[in-house]
């Protein structure tokens, strides 16, 4: 039997709680796309805090309190929408919560997918590079779901005139990405330090939204509507 492959997938916290109401036809379909793959693969999901995570730095941050402090409550965010989504796979998931890389392997060989959070606090970073972390340590791809379809080349939401960008190259998109000032709870599809991470180990990121179709295609090496980075310049 061929060994599985590892897919790191870093699914947004907007996505898992969006601003209102529950988005739960999309974490069926999530659940049931996954499903079909488990025979080729096993899937890490690393939880973003979303809105949660951004209410509770800006207090924080309006009341002076240290960027250790408003990353912290990101983090307790990003697990418990972890937890809430082990709870939604049930016996296909693990049962208690990683907190290290090494938990987060120990649970991939007992599990179809494995679930968490950010593991810990580290400087100037968010889920997306615990996501690039856990793919550079189990040699996997790393699937990035959030709430635009893409990379762009400024921000969709605030200018109509943003062009989408279908493929970068790994030291393109870390220019990019360090032109942009780091902030606890920050919009950008993936953080700082994740774009160094996958640019210094080569690691394939997939930039999708919440269309399953996307991330279907993907799993099964077909075209999808997203953005490739990968590849020298």
């Amino acid at each position: 039997m061929n060994k599985k492959k590892i897919a790191v997938i870093s699914l947004g916290g907007s996505i898992i709680v969006p601003e209102k109401g529950m988005n739960i036809n999309f974490l069926e379909r999530f659940k049931k796309v996954l499903r079909k793959f488990y025979r080729k693969y096993k899937f890490v999901v690393v939880c973003g805090g979303g809105s949660i995570a951004r209410k509770y730095i800006s207090v924080l941050r309006e009341e002076k309190k240290s960027i250790k402090e408003q990353s912290s409550a990101g983090i307790r965010a990003t697990r418990m929408n972890a937890q809430f989504l082990m709870q939604l796979f049930g016996k296909e998931a693990n049962d208690y919560l990683p907190v290290s890389m090494g938990d987060v392997k120990n649970d991939l060989s007992r599990n179809s997918v494995v679930i968490c959070g950010a593991l810990r606090f580290s400087d100037k970073s968010t889920t997306d590079s615990t996501s690039a972390q856990l793919a550079k340590f189990l040699n996997a791809s790393l699937i990035n779901i959030t709430n635009v379809k893409g990379l762009y080349t400024s921000d969709p939401r605030k200018n109509r005139n943003a062009k989408f960008i279908p493929k970068i190259s790994w030291k393109d998109f870390e220019t990019m990405a360090l032109k942009i000032k780091f902030a606890a709870g920050q919009h950008f599809v993936l953080d700082q330090m994740a774009a160094i991470l996958i640019r210094k180990h080569q690691i394939p990121n997939f930039i999708v939204d919440n269309n399953i179709l996307s991330l279907n295609n993907i799993l099964k090496g077909e075209k999808f509507i997203g953005t490739l980075i990968e590849g020298r310049n």
